[in-house]
């Protein structure tokens, strides 16, 4: 396919850039570290952590896993922790030492954890005392032999005592658990300062990550991400973003859980390279707190997704923030709604710049241009060093403007599924990832998402993609959100089921179909509207669409 979408690309965005200039993450983590050693690196809670100090307590942490584990080149080390500062000290402490992180979710039940600690092969963990139960639940029936517990109040000195008592037995949000021979976190980083770090030579084809999907397709499998690929999508979201942004002056909002693909590669990883200052919030979910939290900070970068900016714009609070500092908001995760877009320019005078990639894709694979100035519905253009094809049922490329799967070739292009080479071949040929996505090129190259193949639903044989329902029930003004999905009907073969969480008690089913009616054809009119107080989510805040299927079919 020919690249036309070269000549929509800003003026000085180069297509293809040296995505092999570093040697590893940790070449870049030295350098920033290094050239930004008195600047802030991370923020969380009221404690604030400078590079300088943030590559002391790495390479602590490292030689411990090092010289006191004696963990083997390769080995696997889960990290199951929100947004705290542990979580970078533990992060690229782990990459270090020349080891694999296996991002896990806090959140997981004990059938996810177990699965995925036993299909990565980890021996050693790291997990926040909050989530400590889960963990003791499996233990038995994994090959865990380490496991560092840390605390809210770790990195706050005698002030950290205090934090400890208020979350244990006040707020009451760590449950009872038992795991012996567990070593706290702050001690495993004064075990690893009596010790010295032996450097490790990583290169660009080494695994870094394990980044386990989110198993919408099936089981969860872990997307092996070498120090390569992260390093490509670092360069090439810089390249990307490089225009307005200043090296060493942005206060960038972490509100993603950085065990997710998006604010790994992103927050943790591209702002630590420009040294950027982040602003960690550790639950996201917690708006008050949250819109309180943005106010003491001159914020430059907003990093979130279409729940996230709804929630914040729902806040009657959030409209008296002081936007008068913030110069990029940038979505991914899942589409940006128009009418989300278009409330967040109004409140904030910014527009969200709408990216797309995937977790096999490190992610980065797509973002509109920085300088739009309004909602484009598109996920923008190929980034650089990116191929992109859409292809037909059959494997052939189709024609600008007609919808087909979307493939992917590029440095940021995973090596695979972790020892699962049958599902590897199913996504992966001579290079090119299948994305499942269904989308359509204009002939200047933007791209939009129709959907995903596997929600695609057909109504008498015409296609009904959900996005086009959502995006539509969600402009009533007294809807708040909305999920579309097909069930098994007699007379169509599929039906349209509508997930309605009302923003107005007054709204009657009558009046949702009689406003559908007048904004989309017969064929596309949910008759069947269920409303809920909340629509299941995943981790990061994406409507969990699977779910309400596996709920009716159940």
């Amino acid at each position: 396919m020919e690249k036309i979408w070269l000549n929509s690309y800003e003026a000085d965005i180069r297509a293809e850039i040296d995505v092999c200039r570093y040697t590893s993450i940790n070449d870049i983590f030295r350098q920033s570290c290094e050239k930004y050693a008195g600047k802030t690196a991370f923020h969380n809670l009221g404690k604030e952590l400078s590079y300088r100090e943030l590559q002391t307590l790495t390479a602590d942490f490292a030689a411990y896993l090092q010289q006191v584990l004696k963990l083997e080149r390769g080995a696997r080390v889960a990290v199951m922790m929100p947004n705290v500062l542990q979580y970078p000290i533990a992060v690229f402490g782990i990459l270090q030492a020349g080891l694999v992180v296996v991002n896990t979710n806090p959140l997981y039940t004990p059938r996810e954890l177990e699965h995925q600690l036993n299909d990565s092969g980890a021996e050693t963990i790291i997990v926040l005392e909050n989530f400590a139960n889960t963990l003791e639940l499996v233990l038995p029936r994994t090959q865990i032999k380490n496991v560092l517990v840390a605390t809210i109040g770790d990195m706050f000195g005698l002030k950290g005592a205090l934090m400890n008592l208020v979350v244990r037995r006040v707020k009451k949000m760590v449950p009872d658990y038992q795991i012996p021979h567990a070593v706290p976190f702050k001690r495993a980083l004064a075990l690893g300062a009596a010790h010295t770090l032996q450097p490790v030579d990583a290169g660009l084809d080494d695994l870094a990550f394990l980044q386990y999907t989110g198993g919408t397709t099936g089981v969860a499998k872990g997307a092996m991400l070498t120090h390569g690929n992260i390093c490509a999508n670092m360069l090439q979201a810089g390249e990307w973003i490089k225009n307005g942004l200043r090296e060493g002056g942005e206060t960038v909002i972490a509100a993603l859980p950085l065990y997710h693909i998006l604010a790994l590669t992103i927050n943790l990883m591209v702002f630590m390279q420009v040294g950027g200052k982040s602003i960690l919030i550790t639950n996201p979910r917690d708006i008050p707190a949250f819109v309180a939290e943005l106010k003491k900070h001159p914020v430059s970068v907003f990093v979130g997704i279409n729940t996230l900016f709804n929630a914040l714009l729902n806040h009657p609070a959030f409209k008296d923030t002081d936007f008068s500092t913030w110069k990029l908001a940038l979505s991914g995760g899942m589409s940006t709604q128009q009418a989300v877009a278009e409330k967040w320019f109004a409140a904030t005078g910014l527009p969200i710049v709408e990216a797309y990639g995937l977790t096999e894709a490190s992610p980065g694979v797509c973002a509109n241009p920085l300088n739009i100035a309004a909602y484009t519905g598109c996920i923008g253009l190929p980034i650089p060093n990116t191929d992109v094809q859409i292809r037909n049922g059959e494997g052939q490329c189709v024609a600008v403007g007609e919808a087909g799967e979307l493939w992917v070739r590029g440095p940021q292009v995973m090596k695979g599924y972790w020892q699962r080479p049958d599902e590897t071949e199913k996504v992966l040929q001579d290079g090119w990832l299948e994305t499942g996505d269904i989308v359509v090129m204009d002939e200047k190259g933007w791209l939009k998402i129709v959907d995903r193949k596997k929600d695609l639903i057909v109504v008498s044989g015409f296609n009904v993609y959900p996005n086009e329902i959502e995006e539509v029930v969600v402009h009533h003004p007294k809807v708040q959100e909305a999920a579309c999905i097909g069930v098994a009907s007699d007379k169509t073969g599929e039906a349209l089921k509508l997930f309605v969480v009302k923003k107005d008690e007054s709204l009657t089913e009558s009046e949702l179909i009689e406003y559908c009616r007048t904004q989309l054809t017969g064929y596309k009119v949910p008759r069947n509207i269920e409303f809920r107080d909340e629509l299941p989510k995943s981790n990061v805040g994406k409507i969990l669409r699977r779910q309400l299927r596996d709920e009716k079919s159940a």
